[in-house]
Order: structure tokens, then C-alpha cells, then sequence
């Protein structure tokens, strides 16, 4: 099952900005259950980085809503994304000031 991007979710969202709510929370329900079925006994969460809470992400959640100095790992590519699109107004020249920080990874995406 895929997640990021899931059609049957983007197509809830449609629904709902088209204001048939009905229809979208049925779409969104269908993913859910779709979701909770191909999860229970697998690992979902797509963070690399070696975390205590990983695949807890009603824990990890609450934990960056309580510091509140940045997002979970797995938000990051949806906020880069968006991101990425407003930096295009500036020809991306925010990237020369940018230095990522060095994370610890889990074991298996260590190179």
C-alpha cells in the first residue's frame, strides 16, 4: 500500500475542496481501513532516523508539538516540497545558506 501520495486520499481531498464532505470522508475512511489492515503487523513509518519513537507517532507527535522546534522526519518531504515551490520565487538561492545537520540514521540506512 502506498502512503505518501495515495490516490484514494487525493481523491478524498478533491471531494472536500469540491464541498461534498460525505463523499470525502468516505474516501478517507476506505483509506483508513485500507491502512490499518495492511499495518497492523508492519512497520509504516518511512523516518531514517534512529529514534526511540519510531513508528509511535502518537508519542513522536506530541513530542514535537510540545518543543515545538521542528517537524517529525516523516513530515519533512511534505514540507520540503512545499518549501522547494516558494523557493523557486527567489531562483532557490536559499539553498547557499543552508547547512543541513548531521543525523544519526537508523542502521540500515547508514552508509
Amino acid at each position: 500500500m502506498k502512503i505518501e501520495g495515495n490516490q484514494k486520499e487525493l481523491d478524498a481531498m478533491a471531494e472536500f475542496h469540491k464541498g461534498n464532505r460525505q463523499e470525502g470522508l468516505k474516501l478517507q475512511e476506505e483509506f483508513a481501513a485500507e491502512f490499518r489492515e495492511e499495518y497492523k503487523d508492519k512497520d509504516h513509518c518511512p523516518c531514517q532516523k534512529a529514534c526511540r519513537y519510531h513508528g509511535n507517532c502518537k508519542e513522536c507527535v506530541a513530542i514535537h508539538r510540545a518543543h515545538q522546534e521542528h517537524v517529525p522526519n516523516c513530515m519533512r518531504p511534505i514540507l520540503n516540497q512545499k518549501i522547494k515551490l516558494l523557493s523557486e520565487l527567489t531562483e532557490h538561492t536559499i539553498a547557499k545558506e543552508i547547512e543541513p545537520p548531521h543525523e544519526v540514521l537508523r542502521k540500515e540506512f547508514q552508509e
